[in-house]
């Protein structure tokens, strides 16, 4: 064989038998024919070939992946490419087509394909509780080499010779989401399957998964399901996600006691919300979200919801709920009339709050800190003159980013430049024209050029680099103030937050001034 480079410079001359493919038999079987005169001896002897073959001169290794890059199979292997991956997802068990191998190009991908395929398996997992069940192929090296526990199952000193193991305590799609990642490299989340995920990858010490899983968690994190992810942080020791579901509850503490998802909370999750001190809520939604929490713990329990089964369930807890700093229509309307009280304890309350001498109580009587909100101001300075800033229904309008995940709680806004005067404020938090946040509310000016807050009802949750829109719409006879020198950036705390202009002002509002001078929020 005569090797030459891509240039055509012989580099080795190599002389030995080739095993050629059928095509080139047949060639050598034609040229016998012709060359019939030579001796028959000489036909015996098997044809010589001759090859040039082009050698690449880079040195580099290079892996399966990089020389196969990732394509779209050729036409004739597309339907069994695609029974194949059929099949990972149902465990069809179909036959394999003949050198099935050759369809994919890398170890990873035909790896892959054992996923969820009795194939050569030599282990079966039966998952599930009774009656929800799912037998599930495996394959004992490649779960070893995936992960610990498995390995000292199969291989370790104590490793028991089963072909078939049960694993009640994990839901079939969690286990199945695991496999995958074991065997393809790949992490498939749902919303509805991320805990029980995060749960098997915890049994079986997958630790990349279970941080996948976390992240997940993280960022789908809100008021809704704050409380359960809570629980379920600390039940898998899990202290960043544990910190993260705090910083949603407590800024938006009312969204999440109200939601469904707190009546999921085991009770000691319970305990330390009613014990924080920094819940930005009314005393009053505390004691409602109590009540709704002791209703399905009774249900839980199989208890009739009456109110005494309500506050057995609930015991010390109970005691928590700083009811004596509820405002007193609060109390009379409500705590006092829910039958949860006692009636020496509804008395004392009553003392509580109206007599000199104060009876002691068994309820927490100090008010929480709550949480303080940051303003962050955007203008070095600010003016009036005779004909700005003047309102007729049109929009101001700024957006915003920020580097850290906060909770917008209001606006500050500028009030009248020529005396007292009352404006009607309807404002708007929107991301990517969908809205997230919007209030109609009044304020009153004193005629000073300092800002007056607009709250929303809920504080607004934020994501770090994205913008959003500051929107206003103010109705008042009176010119205001207006900011001037506006910043692009402005640090506040711990915080950084750009500035840029909407399109939707159309009442002069940008950068560099017009209203909206403060986003108050909570970080």
């Amino acid at each position: 064989i005569l090797m030459v480079d891509e240039k055509g410079k012989n580099m080795k001359c190599l002389t030995f038998f080739l095993m050629l493919p059928e095509t080139v038999k047949n060639r050598s079987k034609k040229s016998s024919k012709k060359g019939s005169s030579s001796s028959s001896s000489s036909s015996k002897l098997p044809p010589v070939c001759y090859e040039i073959i082009t050698l690449k001169t880079k040195k580099k290794k290079k892996m399966a992946a990089d020389i196969f890059p990732r394509k779209k199979p050729a036409n004739t292997n597309t339907t069994a490419v695609q029974q194949y991956h059929q099949q990972n997802l149902n465990n069809n068990n179909t036959i394999p087509a003949p050198n099935w191998q050759g369809l994919y190009p890398t170890i990873r991908e035909r790896n892959a394909v054992m996923f969820n395929n009795d194939l050569m398996a030599d282990v079966h997992f039966v998952v599930g509780p009774p009656g929800g069940t799912q037998r599930l192929p495996g394959h004992k090296y490649v779960l070893a080499v995936g992960s610990s526990v498995f390995h000292a199952m199969f291989y370790g000193e104590l490793a028991e010779d089963k072909d078939e193991i049960r694993i009640p305590d994990v839901e079939p799609a969690a286990f199945l989401a695991m496999l995958k990642y074991i065997y393809c490299d790949e992490i498939d989340l749902a919303a509805d399957t991320v805990l029980a995920t995060l749960y098997a990858a915890k049994k079986y010490i997958v630790p990349h998964l279970a941080r996948a899983c976390v992240n997940f968690l993280e960022t789908s994190l809100s008021a809704k399901n704050a409380c359960v992810l809570l629980s379920q942080s600390c039940l898998f020791e899990e202290p960043d996600l544990t910190q993260r579901c705090w910083e949603v509850i407590d800024a938006q503490a009312e969204l999440a006691l109200k939601s469904e998802g707190f009546c999921d909370i085991d009770f000691q999750t319970l305990e330390s919300i009613l014990r924080r001190e920094t819940l930005n809520a009314k005393e009053i939604v505390v004691f409602e979200a109590a009540l709704n929490w002791a209703e399905v713990e009774c249900q839980r329990q199989e208890l009739t919801a009456t109110i005494e089964n309500k506050r057995k369930v609930l015991g010390k807890a109970l005691y928590l709920i700083r009811i004596p700093t509820m405002a007193l229509d609060d109390f009379a309307n409500g705590a006092a009339q829910s039958g949860i009280l006692t009636l020496n304890e509804t008395n004392d309350i009553f003392l509580w709050y109206t007599a000199a001498k104060k009876p002691e109580l068994q309820f927490v009587s100090k008010p929480r800190k709550g949480l303080v909100p940051q303003r962050c101001h955007r203008f070095q300075s600010c003016a009036y003159r005779s004909n700005q800033w003047r309102y007729r229904g049109r929009c101001d309008s700024i957006q915003f980013a920020v580097d850290k995940r906060v909770f917008i709680a209001g606006f500050g806004l500028y009030g009248s430049s020529c005396g007292s005067a009352e404006y009607s404020a309807k404002i708007e938090l929107k991301r990517q024209g969908v809205i997230l946040g919007q209030n109609l509310s009044k304020y009153f000016s004193d005629g000073s050029s300092n800002t007056f807050p607009v709250w929303f009802e809920y504080p607004v949750q934020i994501e770090p680099d994205t913008f959003y829109t500051a929107s206003v719409i103010l109705d008042g006879n009176e010119l205001s103030y207006f900011g001037q020198e506006g910043m692009t950036e402005v640090q506040c705390g711990k915080v950084t937050v750009q500035f840029q202009c909407s399109s939707d002002s159309t009442n002069g509002t940008g950068v560099q001034g017009g209203q909206i001078p403060e986003l108050i929020f909570y970080a």
